[in-house]
């Protein structure tokens, strides 16, 4: 069943039971039913994740999804909004806001705004992180361009040349030795704003005080440590409070932390280092299994690039495959000598043909995805604003009356 149809039937499902009268003993079997129904879907989500993934290993022609591709990657968001919605309903949908306003909720919520206040930082630098990529794109076109010129000439290969050494650059790879640069010196994340595809929100509820317009990245933010302190306190509750509400709210916070951690992954964003150790899925929970194939899969992978002794750039699949085309065909274009051996130029075509494939996936996913960041970027606002109002009401309600 598609993901949002058996999301409608989950929400229709609550909706339906919560304005109906039942017993004390009633409520709680329905509460329970509707944390497995919960779990269950968290599950077969992420494990449509892993098919996908499955299918693409097999080199299946009619998989469009390769893992950690731009489209899997935007599957990832939309398991995530689709995860938030069903929450947000187990929580408050129908429900006595005084409940949320109880222990341990009352400490396990501000917890869970705390970390979707840090999932924000990371949307914009994810956004800024996409824009850095885009602009690697047009260098990619522009090279691809020239190398596709028939007869091919030292004029155009000087031209491929120039665009590559700037793709490679702005990639952080040292295009002479092949390895990486510094992450200092490697992306744009716009810091001193002003453009960019950033998102903002203006006011902050939980302190106060209003947030500006983030449109830039601070010099001194971290990636890697913004996932170290949203995954901090994260313990699955015990006992009674394992039935109760304090679950959905436990494996939000997971699934949060979770789809931010790939985020960050797949695309370039400020200081990465340590990423791969700083986040660990539950193993021993049922309906994190997928989850936990898929964050050992990423940390590997993540592993793999630092090894290299570099702060990895981003493992999405199509900035992976840029890299790797950017230095062969840089290769070929600084060492062009007219006329090129017939077979080298078949070689060089083939690769062309392959950055230009590549170049034509990003232009068709990656302002999609990024207008799918800001959706999810809103999406946690409105939420969070939704809880609070609640939890305004539950106050002014057990407030005395003078």
């Amino acid at each position: 069943m598609p993901a949002t149809e058996y999301q409608g039937s989950f929400l229709s499902r609550i909706s339906i039971r919560r304005n109906q009268v039942v017993s004390m003993d009633g409520n709680h079997e329905q509460e329970l039913e509707e944390l497995e129904i919960f779990q269950k879907n968290i599950s077969e989500r992420f494990s449509d994740l892993i098919s996908d993934d499955s299918s693409s290993s097999s080199n299946s022609a009619s998989s469009s999804e390769p893992f950690l591709s731009i489209a899997w990657v935007r599957k990832l968001l939309d398991v995530f909004l689709c995860c938030e919605a069903e929450f947000k309903a187990v929580l408050i949908m129908g429900r006595d806001p005084s409940l949320i306003s109880k222990p341990p909720l009352d400490r396990l919520i501000p917890e869970l705004f705390d970390r979707a206040v840090k999932a924000l930082d990371i949307c914009n630098a994810v956004m800024h992180g996409i824009d850095s990529v885009r602009q690697c794109q047009k260098l990619a076109e522009i090279a691809a361009a020239s190398l596709e010129q028939r007869p091919l000439g030292e004029g155009q290969a000087r031209r491929a040349k120039k665009a590559l050494a700037g793709l490679l650059s702005a990639m952080g790879i040292d295009e002479t030795s092949g390895g990486h640069k510094s992450a200092e010196r490697s992306w744009s994340f716009g810091r001193r704003g002003g453009g960019g595809g950033g998102v903002s929100v203006t006011k902050d509820r939980g302190s106060g005080q209003s947030r500006a317009s983030t449109w830039g990245v601070p010099k001194n933010w971290s990636a890697a440590k913004q996932i170290q302190v949203m995954s901090a306190n994260l313990v699955a509750p015990r006992g009674a409070e394992a039935s109760g509400l304090a679950m959905p709210v436990y494996i939000m916070s997971i699934v949060t932390v979770f789809v931010m951690w790939a985020l960050v992954a797949a695309i370039p964003c400020q200081e990465k280092t340590g990423l791969a150790t700083h986040f660990q899925v539950p193993r021993q929970l049922g309906w994190a299994q997928s989850m936990v194939w898929l964050h050992e899969k990423i940390g590997e992978e993540l592993k793999k690039k630092e090894k290299k002794g570099a702060s990895p750039v981003g493992l999405l699949e199509e900035i992976q495959k840029m890299e790797k085309l950017g230095q062969s065909l840089l290769e070929f274009s600084d060492g062009f000598q007219y006329p090129v051996p017939e077979e080298k130029l078949d070689e060089a075509a083939a690769q062309v043909a392959d950055l230009t494939e590549t170049c034509r996936r990003m232009e068709d996913g990656l302002v999609p995805l990024q207008h799918q960041i800001r959706e999810v970027f809103h999406r946690i606002v409105r939420s969070r604003t939704e809880v609070l109002d609640v939890l305004d009401h539950a106050g002014k309600s057990s407030a005395p009356s003078v």
